[in-house]
């Protein structure tokens, strides 16, 4: 289960992960309300968020905890090398846990773009840190995805912060332009935007539609 897809970041994330890996497993998307009550979700899943895996009678909540179980059936979707796979895991979790700022700042909209808004003094803290971390990895392994040729389940996190960036327009070095770019024409989250602006008006929330909401 998973939010709709022109607001809900954190679905995106596993999401990703799912189909990265291939798993068979039904696509059920709840329109999202708003403000985390969301009726159909919180109904549904344990913690009443999204996203929220059933696969051969296991379930699996949290984003991060999603993205284990399927590098349990494909461990490609981590680097290969363990000090490489130790850094993607740390860059995974500091994503899972941080950025707030530019979170509460510049929200997830898949349709929109509001340039040159959202640009509070925690969001560009939290900016200057995203972008130290992805610049000190591609200039390690070589881009244009973070850790090599291979979109890795650290992309996945990072893949809404990419989209972020990409709909309130903040001034980014040209590596980091280049990096979200990369992760924008990948077919999945490609397909992922195409499906978002597929969605019915009726889905849109206002508060998620201008910026300073």
């Amino acid at each position: 289960m998973i939010g709709n897809k022109r607001y809900s970041s954190w679905s995106l994330r596993g999401w990703l992960a799912v189909r990265l890996a291939g798993l068979d497993v039904e696509e059920v998307v709840v329109p999202l309300a708003g403000g985390g009550a969301t009726p159909g979700v919180r109904a549904a899943t344990p913690s009443g968020t999204v996203p929220y895996l059933e696969h051969d009678g296991v379930r699996i909540w949290e984003s991060l905890a999603i993205c284990e179980y399927c590098a349990e059936h494909a461990p490609r979707l981590w680097p290969a090398e363990r000090p490489a796979r130790a850094l993607a895991r740390s860059l995974a979790s500091e994503m899972h846990a941080g950025f707030r700022g530019l979170r509460s700042a510049m929200f997830f909209n898949a349709g929109r773009e509001f340039p040159g808004a959202g640009r509070t003094p925690d969001a560009l803290a939290d900016i200057a840190r995203v972008e130290r971390a992805w610049s000190e990895t591609l200039d390690a392994h070589g881009g244009p995805f973070l850790f090599g040729r291979d979109f890795t389940l650290a992309d996945a996190m990072f893949a809404p912060v990419a989209g972020r960036f990409l709909t309130w327009r903040p001034d980014i070095a040209a590596r980091s332009r280049d990096y979200v770019e990369a992760v924008r024409a990948h077919p999945l989250v490609d397909r992922w935007y195409a499906e978002a602006l597929a969605e019915p008006e009726a889905w849109r929330l206002p508060a998620y539609e201008t910026p300073g909401r």
